[in-house]
């Protein structure tokens, strides 16, 4: 952390700023970029500090997260942990289609318990199909476990660096405080925003082929309505040589007739 570190004083490091500045705005592009072309962030952070915080951001982006215990294997047995999720699902299933009802009492709390443990440990990550594009963590410390698995499947991480903590494990690291409410909620909110921006950019991209589609069709109907008004006005102009030309026919047989009448 030496290089993010821009004084001592009585045994407190103080982070320089302006490389967390810097360090936040291409975590921040990394992640609009992410957002953008529709891949998922899974965020991380446990620790009780920032359990409530990063739940409520993150939840406004709709985005997976984990707040309780960082289950081993959650993303090197990503198999594991998606059958995990389909068993919560079909209990959920089971009181909707009338099954529950035939269970008995004792049954019935087994899977209550079961289901609230699942959703614990895996509620808010049900969303989640496949593994993430990214993943964000807090605490680099804290959270070791989660962060050898990202490093291990070759998932980019952006994380909130401390003094205490190895920067050179992390893609994206961001200098920062990660035990102080108001650090953890900066940086959050950053983050946050950029992705906001990234799923309005890609919405805005999926709107655009649409009304280029409907204009030409417009422009197709506007052209074959001059189309068929040329027609009408060539038509209107040929009407009055076809008459002339029937009166000219006509004339030529009365003069004929009575030519014929006189011999």
């Amino acid at each position: 952390m030496a290089p993010y570190i821009f004084d001592e004083h009585k045994g407190i490091h103080i982070i320089d700023l302006n490389k967390t500045i810097a360090h936040l705005d291409n975590a921040c592009a990394a992640a609009k970029q992410i957002a953008k072309s529709g891949k998922k962030i899974l965020f991380v952070a446990t620790k009780k500090q920032a359990k409530e915080i990063l739940a409520d951001k993150v939840g406004a982006v709709n985005m997976p997260f984990v707040t309780e215990r960082w289950t081993g294997g959650m993303l090197t047995n990503f198999a594991t942990t998606r059958k995990s999720i389909r068993k919560m699902t079909s209990i959920d299933k089971m009181k909707t289609d009338g099954t529950w009802e035939t269970l008995n009492k004792r049954e019935r709390l087994f899977k209550t318990r079961q289901r609230d443990k699942m959703n614990k440990n895996f509620g808010s990550i049900a969303d989640m199909t496949r593994l993430p594009a990214a993943i964000f963590i807090v605490d680099v410390m804290k959270e070791d476990i989660a962060l050898a698995e990202a490093v291990r499947l070759n998932i980019p991480t952006i994380a909130m660096v401390d003094t205490n903590s190895d920067p050179r494990m992390v893609d994206f690291p961001i200098p920062a405080n990660d035990d102080a409410t108001k650090s953890i909620a900066l940086i959050l909110d950053h983050i946050t925003n950029a992705i906001k921006e990234g799923l309005e950019e890609r919405k805005a991209s999926k709107d655009k082929p649409e009304t280029e589609e409907k204009a030409p069709s417009a422009k197709t109907s506007e052209n074959a309505a001059e189309e068929k008004e040329e027609e009408k006005a060539e038509e209107a102009k040929k009407t009055p040589r076809k008459r002339a030309a029937k009166a000219e026919k006509v004339e030529d047989t009365v003069e004929k007739e009575a030519s014929s009448e006189e011999e």
